[in-house]
């Protein structure tokens, strides 16, 4: 049974099995490549989504539950801090192999909109659940800082 759901701003209808991720959702039915699979358990952050502006782990979201909630991917993140956190990334060279960048700026936008003055202990309690294969994290620390300066 196909549900309605609102991604990126635009409503979407899915026929997905019940139950289905919402990673796989996205990326099979939706073709939003964007948001990547890491382990399917939530413990990289590797498919960090928004869900009401929420950081939320696609791999285990059922798709189904998300109806009448607002979905933005790494492909429709948008706003100031969205936009601060892109430039501050270029700036600081922040991806190496680039595979957990989706969920680590999705992570980091949510943090700056919600804090837009975070210190390091705040920018720890919000990037703590997104791990980065190659050891980005002073780099990563370091944009989200220069990105709020930007705020």
């Amino acid at each position: 049974m196909a549900i309605t759901l609102t991604i990126n701003g635009k409503k979407q209808s899915v026929d997905a099995a019940p139950g289905t991720p919402l990673l796989w959702v996205l990326r099979d039915h939706l073709g939003l490549t964007g948001t990547k699979f890491g382990c399917g358990v939530a413990q990289c952050g590797a498919c960090t989504v928004h869900v009401d502006g929420s950081p939320t782990r696609a791999c285990i979201t059922p798709h189904d539950a998300l109806e009448g909630t607002e979905i933005t991917t790494i492909e429709g993140v948008a706003g100031d801090a969205a936009e601060a956190i892109r430039k501050a990334w270029i700036a600081n060279d922040v991806p190496q192999c680039g595979y957990c960048q989706a969920g680590q700026i999705m992570a980091a936008a949510a943090l700056l909109t919600e804090n837009p003055s975070p210190d390091d202990a705040a920018i720890d309690d919000a990037m703590s659940g997104n791990l980065c294969r190659c050891a980005t994290y002073m780099s990563i620390r370091r944009a989200i800082l220069e990105a709020a300066a930007t705020l």
